[in-house]
C-alpha cells in the first residue's frame, strides 16, 4: 500500500470517528430537548415513542409495537395500558381476524404527537436560523442520503 493511500485510510478513519461523535452528540441534545418538551405532558417519553410509530404507521398489534421498539411484549402491553386509560389510543379487534387486537391512535393521542412534534420542529428552526438556505438545503440533501443507505444496510 503506498503512503498516500495509507494517509487517506487513516484521514477516513479520523473523518467517520468526527462523524460519528457528533451525530452522537446531536442525537443527545434532540432526546434531551425533546423530552423536556414532553415534560409539560402526561406522557412518558417510551409512551410518545410508542405514539409516533402508530402515527407515522397506523395501527398496530402489541406484538409489532414492541418489535418496533425492542421491548418485551409486557413491557408494551403495559405501555398501551397506561396509554388507553389516557385516552391516547385504544384496542381494536381486527375485522377479518377477531383474534387479533390493534393498538389505534385516538385523537387526543395525534393531538400530543402533533403539538410535540411542532415544537420540536420549532426548536430545529430556530438552530438552524444561523445557516443560509444553501447550506439548509446541502444537510438535508446528505442527511437524507446518510438515512437511506442505513434503512438498506
Amino acid at each position: 500500500m503506498q503512503m498516500t493511500e495509507q494517509i487517506s485510510k487513516e484521514h477516513d478513519r479520523e473523518q467517520v470517528a468526527f462523524l460519528e461523535k457528533e451525530l452522537r452528540y446531536i442525537a443527545g441534545i434532540i432526546k434531551q430537548k425533546g423530552r423536556k418538551i414532553l415534560s409539560n405532558y402526561t406522557v412518558t417519553p417510551p409512551q410518545f415513542i410508542a405514539l409516533q410509530w402508530l402515527f407515522e404507521h397506523g395501527d398496530m398489534t402489541i406484538g409489532d409495537l414492541s418489535t418496533k421498539m425492542y421491548l418485551a411484549f409486557s413491557t408494551t402491553t403495559d405501555l398501551v395500558d397506561r396509554m388507553e386509560k389516557n385516552q391516547l389510543v385504544m384496542r381494536v379487534r381486527d375485522e377479518q381476524d377477531r383474534r387479533v387486537v390493534r393498538i389505534h391512535l385516538l385523537k387526543e393521542g395525534e393531538r400530543v404527537i402533533e403539538e410535540v412534534i411542532q415544537k420540536r420542529q420549532n426548536y430545529l428552526q430556530d438552530i438552524l436560523s444561523d445557516f443560509d438556505a444553501p447550506e439548509v438545503q446541502q444537510l438535508s440533501m446528505l442527511l437524507q442520503k446518510l438515512h437511506v443507505e442505513m434503512k438498506e444496510d
